[in-house]
């Protein structure tokens, strides 16, 4: 399909300098995979979540197992089957696993559920451990096109919906090392270190500040913010952020540095969830002398909402 008559048809607008940015009033994120969960509801190691804003729906990541987030998602009376919209962050199966079976599920409610999974550009390219592929993303490449599912690719910021915009790749300009180290990857016909190149977040514009959610990050927290503030002109603070952001095995000197920057970019409000560790979310709390209300562990069922702020729910509040 044209490129161009696509994008006219899911109502995707390419950022260009001097783009209008519209602003939603009507914002709500909810978690659907991570490793805390409250009542009765799912916990793995994983992230998911369903963002949802002024009537448009897009599940950012899909879990680790395949039926977390669909059950989740069922105990919170979330129907998935709306949804047309998938962001994946990038190519680990803690944030792809549940997406094949989320497809096989909700198309036969309705064709259009998950058709339109947003990727990184190079999110397929060949990842190697001891010598052998292990991007499992690519394996379920074709069982996802056989379900009818379309990949629309981003190297740049995009508004994939109105007013929710992939980050497109982040700049690495401070290093941060956000990832495990222990992969490679193929590019122009070399091996070199895997720092998942393909790495994105999502950012939300509201006429509160703007709205970031991650996966899990690695390309950097900084970096994704910075990146995030330029993307949109340094118009609006980064209020809120969302996720995970793999400081779990950070020192006490790089989440100070980490958190120095994050009161710099304006975050007021503060998840975190997955691989950013519970004990980096108390010490960025403490370091910012934030509060309870405003900087917690995300649980599964934990929320962010445009009027109420965060409703973190009864284990992590």
């Amino acid at each position: 399909m044209n490129k161009l008559f696509r994008n006219f048809l899911l109502g995707m607008t390419t950022i260009m300098v001097g783009f209008s940015y519209g602003q939603t009033k009507d914002l709500k994120i909810t978690i659907l995979s991570t490793m805390v969960a409250d009542y009765d509801y799912l916990g793995e190691w994983g992230f998911s979540a369903i963002i949802e804003s002024d009537g448009h729906k897009i599940l950012f990541d899909t879990g680790f197992r395949e039926n977390t987030v669909i059950e989740n998602a069922d105990s919170l009376n979330i129907d998935l089957s709306q949804v047309h919209h998938v962001f994946v962050s990038h190519n680990h199966l803690d944030h792809t696993g549940g997406l094949i079976r989320l497809r096989k599920k909700l198309m036969t409610v309705n064709p259009n559920a998950l058709k339109y999974v947003h990727v990184g550009k190079g999110i397929f390219s060949e990842r190697l451990s001891e010598g052998k592929n292990v991007n499992d993303f690519t394996y379920h490449k074709d069982i996802l096109e056989s379900l009818g599912v379309e990949f629309i690719y981003h190297e740049n910021p995009e508004e994939m919906l109105p007013n929710i915009w992939t980050t497109g790749v982040v700049p690495r300009v401070y290093n941060e090392k956000n990832w495990s180290g222990y992969r490679e990857i193929i590019e122009d016909g070399k091996i070199i270190e895997d720092n998942i190149p393909e790495d994105q977040s999502v950012v939300i514009n509201t006429d509160k500040g703007l709205v970031l959610v991650s996966g899990c990050g690695h390309a950097g927290i900084v970096n994704t913010l910075k990146h995030t503030e330029d993307m949109f002109q340094k118009l609006s603070d980064i209020s809120v952020a969302i996720g995970g952001f793999h400081l779990f095995n950070k020192t006490d000197k790089e989440i100070k540095w980490t958190s120095k920057n994050m009161k710099k970019y304006g975050v007021r409000k503060f998840i975190g969830a997955h691989c950013t560790g519970i004990d980096a979310v108390y010490s960025i709390r403490k370091n910012n002398r934030m509060d309870r209300a405003n900087c917690v562990v995300g649980a599964v069922g934990s929320i962010y909402d445009y009027e109420k702020g965060i409703i973190p729910g009864y284990i992590t509040k």
